[in-house]
């Protein structure tokens, strides 16, 4: 290419004309297409990597009721979350009241027997009655030893022989062994007559009653009216007066 169609050198690149036609010499559509974002979080380009994202939150509106004591409560300053705390500190009391008390006065001691402490004075024996030595060991009584024994099997100094125990002969292996163990004729109940002949009439004898059992009134033969009674013999007709007979009755008739 001619020097003279080139221009001059811009670092390590020179100008030159285009070999061809570029993008920017054609009509696009203009803004009515963009591109996504590659800054925020909404609405980021799919194609490019995206950072993590932090929410910033806003200022925290008042609380409508209160949640807490207030002023209502004090509490100490000694009072920590660790506990009470108090830095050591001298109290100033009154001096206590001292009680008098009766205490021995020179009279109550005697220093006679401190002279041989202080001055010098010969050795002196004393004499008292022999002690009971005091004996630490308990030996055991002849009571507490058990000889051993002098008859039968496992003795000391003799040999035992073969010993065997004598019992009762066994019933089992004998001729009149039970084998069955089925029960014998005295183990079941007797069975009465009646459940396989016919039974007799029964009856119960009692005793006599005894006069005046009753508690209640009987009636005597005084109490009773024989000319009232028409169950065996004709009955007059009956006196109407007085009485409203129904239309519909059949009336007696007598021949």
């Amino acid at each position: 290419m001619p020097a003279s169609m080139d221009g001059a050198w811009v670092g390590t690149w020179r100008p030159h004309r285009p070999r061809g036609l570029i993008s920017a010499q054609f009509p696009s559509p203009g803004p009515q297409y963009s591109i996504p974002g590659t800054t925020g979080y909404v609405g980021h380009s799919p194609t490019k990597a995206r950072a993590p994202a932090y929410t910033f939150r806003g200022t925290k509106p008042p609380a409508a009721g209160s949640c807490g004591p207030g002023p209502c409560y004090f509490v100490e300053p000694a009072i920590t979350r660790n506990g009470k705390y108090v830095a050591p500190g001298a109290q100033l009391r009154g001096r206590p009241a001292t009680k008098t008390t009766v205490t021995p006065g020179p009279s109550d001691y005697r220093t006679e027997a401190a002279n041989r402490h202080v001055f010098k004075c010969p050795p002196v024996q004393s004499m008292a009655f022999r002690r009971e030595p005091l004996r630490t060991d308990h030996p055991p009584g002849p009571g507490t030893y058990t000889l051993p024994r002098l008859m039968g099997p496992n003795t000391v100094y003799t040999s035992a022989s073969p010993c065997y125990s004598v019992r009762g002969r066994s019933q089992r292996g004998r001729f009149d062994e039970d084998l069955a163990k089925t029960p014998g004729p005295a183990a079941l109940p007797k069975v009465p007559v009646d459940a396989y002949k016919t039974r007799a009439p029964a009856y119960t004898m009692a005793a006599r009653p005894k006069a005046g059992e009753g508690k209640a009134a009987k009636p005597g033969p005084a109490d009773y009216s024989v000319g009232r009674v028409t169950l065996i013999k004709p009955q007059a007709p009956a006196s109407t007066f007085g009485i409203r007979h129904s239309l519909y009755t059949t009336p007696l008739i007598v021949e």
